[in-house]
């Protein structure tokens, strides 16, 4: 049977979260997504707030890339240390602690927030410590503030929820306790193979349940844990988060996924009418979860929405400043929705990428602009930039003077997450003062980094300085799932990687200012 440590409050504990970063928690791309919609978006100059902050990687880049202030919490202090060593090592002075919720959302010293986030730990705590986190929205959020908040979302987990409570259960009462959570996991994975085996009318009357099963025991167990076997697990309906946000004053603003705003490649032309004909706006996202049958939702909530009159959101649209953050040889002009996936429509899009092509900032204003001789008007040029963002393929860029305050800053994270690399490859993520977020990089590219940032300007450097690394702790690059043993070939695939890096990736991480 599973224990829980007392200060969890059903939480999973005994393993730690994943190294993830997640860029809907970066305050500067909210901007578009609001003017998108003609909202009034916050200015977010001053302080925000993570809830929950896992290993730390969100906050800790977005202290170091941002003249943003940021205080969080995450209960397990060995997240919280971690978390703390790389805002030491960057030199930001975000405020970082191991208390519950209860204990941090009651604390006198803490400031009123433009933004606060909460990624993936809404649908798994108690209702008590959510009732804290709606009073800490309503005293904190400052009027106009910005709240990012995602969470498991109803009709999409219907049918599965049964048996993530079965799987759940098995864990926490026949699971041998003896054994790690990893294991008790895998028992319970196995318990419900034994079931299906037994052909259940459960899993008669919900066919998709197999396919379901077999692709969530390919994913990370640490993903698993924290994902499906905490002790509270409420997915609900739109509305529902909606009511519970009431008292704190919250309005709903737009999806943080800017791809759920593209509606050609989410609905078709029968639910867009249906849509249309519906006023109430919550009711209207609660009919929308149905036709995309939603399983997770990223939203943006705003403490006091204003709407931008058309004048005023083309003003403050063309002043959003852009960067192509993938090699432009590289860019897809596919885009997946509910709909399956979509191709865009290349006579408008390359022209825009043309222009982006040497990955420097832009404003949407001087897109338009350079659009003019094609025929792309302002609307287009949003649509592109709404798609690509949405894609990840489109950065959004701080003022230049940001960039310069930060940089500093980023460099020594940077530095200090290159060396982690040396070990593991669990952190994915560099940050970059010119977004104020982070760039998600392989275990090589950041060793790559590293090399080129200590000097070294031949890719054959960057090679053997990498293998050097692997070489002393006995490690292998895998091919395949399989070890390359020789030395040569490691060099060889090595060399090979670093070529890539030099031509397509290290150009990006400049255009970035990470190197």
């Amino acid at each position: 049977m599973s224990t829980t440590n007392a200060w969890s409050e059903g939480y999973v504990s005994e393993i730690g979260y994943t190294y993830g970063y997640y860029t809907e928690m970066n305050p500067l791309r909210s901007r578009l997504a609001l003017l998108n919609h003609g909202i009034v978006p916050p200015p977010v100059l001053g302080n925000a707030c993570e809830l929950a902050f896992g290993q730390g990687i969100s906050v800790a880049v977005h202290a170091a890339a941002s003249p943003i202030q940021w205080h969080g919490t995450d209960f397990n202090p060995g997240q919280a240390a971690f978390a703390q060593e790389l805002v030491e090592n960057s030199g930001s002075d975000a405020k970082l602690y191991d208390q519950s919720f209860e204990e941090f959302c009651r604390r006198d010293d803490l400031p009123d927030f433009d933004f606060i986030g909460l990624h993936g730990i809404w649908s798994w705590i108690s209702p008590e410590n959510q009732a804290c986190i709606v009073d800490f929205l309503k005293r904190k959020l400052k009027v106009g503030g910005l709240l990012y908040i995602s969470y498991n979302t109803l009709p999409g987990w219907s049918a599965f929820a049964p048996m993530q409570h079965l799987m759940a259960q098995h864990e926490q009462t026949l699971g041998s306790g003896g054994f790690g959570v990893i294991q008790r996991i895998e028992q319970a994975l196995g318990f419900v193979d034994r079931l299906l085996a037994t052909n259940p009318i459960y899993a008669r009357a919900n066919p998709q349940i197999p396919e379901r099963l077999k692709k969530l025991k390919e994913q990370n167990k640490q993903y698993l844990a924290h994902e499906y076997f905490n002790r509270h697990w409420y997915p609900m309906h739109f509305a529902t988060l909606a009511n519970s946000k009431q008292a704190a004053k919250l309005d709903f603003a737009c999806s943080a996924h800017y791809l759920d705003s593209v509606d050609n490649i989410n609905l078709t032309q029968d639910q867009l009418t249906l849509m249309r004909e519906i006023q109430d706006p919550i009711f209207a996202q609660t009919v929308r979860d149905f036709m995309v049958n939603q399983q997770f939702r990223r939203d943006y909530w705003v403490k006091g929405v204003r709407k931008l009159s058309v004048l005023e959101q083309s003003e403050q649209l063309a002043s959003v400043r852009v960067l192509l953050n993938v090699p432009r040889e590289d860019v897809s002009l596919r885009a997946t929705g509910s709909l399956g996936q979509a191709d865009m429509n290349e006579k408008i899009y390359a022209p825009v990428l043309d222009l982006l092509g040497d990955h420097k900032p832009r404003t949407l204003g001087e897109i338009v602009e350079a659009m003019r001789p094609h025929n792309i008007n302002q609307a287009q040029v949003l649509s592109v930039a709404m798609v690509l963002s949405g894609t990840g393929q489109l950065a959004h860029a701080q003022e230049s003077a940001v960039i310069a305050k930060c940089k500093k800053q980023t460099d020594k994270l940077n530095r200090h997450l290159m060396r982690k690399s040396r070990t593991s490859g669990d952190i994915n993520v560099l940050a970059s003062p010119v977004t104020g977020g982070g760039f998600n990089t392989g275990r090589f590219q950041r060793l790559f980094a590293m090399a080129y940032s200590d000097g070294l300007r031949e890719a054959s450097e960057w090679a053997k300085f990498t293998w050097d690394i692997l070489r002393a702790q006995g490690q292998r690059i895998l091919r395949d799932g399989k070890a390359i043993e020789s030395e040569e070939d490691n060099l060889a695939e090595l060399n090979a990687q670093a070529e890539t890096f030099k031509t397509k990736t290290l150009p990006i991480l400049k255009a970035l200012s990470i190197v």
